[in-house]
């Protein structure tokens, strides 16, 4: 099962959605934590790519829709192994394209 951790700015991000953007974002996760579980890469609906301009780093951003509002964003990251062989995800950002600036 992967394993996550939130950043404190990834959490005050949150705190800012409202309830109907909170539950798209946890309809998501169920999709990305099951892609994880499995290994076999992300659905395209989830739209999983490399942040720019973050080499070295390996930031990523996983996208969907927030309904009638723009575009909802997250960035995340690998972080070390808690348990053998199950990935484990650090939340960073959460909230539109404007947390690109400072994933």
């Amino acid at each position: 099962m992967p394993t996550f951790e939130t950043l404190p700015r990834f959490t005050t991000d949150l705190r800012r959605l409202t309830p109907e953007q909170r539950h798209r974002f946890r309809q998501t996760v169920a999709a990305f934590v099951e892609d994880l579980r499995t290994g076999g890469g992300f659905r395209p609906g989830l739209r999983v790519k490399r942040v720019q301009r973050t080499a070295g780093l390996g930031i990523y951003e996983l996208t969907w829709s927030m309904g009638t509002g723009p575009a909802g964003r997250a960035t995340w990251q690998y972080g070390a192994e808690i348990h053998p062989g199950n990935p484990h995800v650090i939340w960073r950002r959460i909230g539109t394209h404007d947390i690109l600036t400072g994933p």
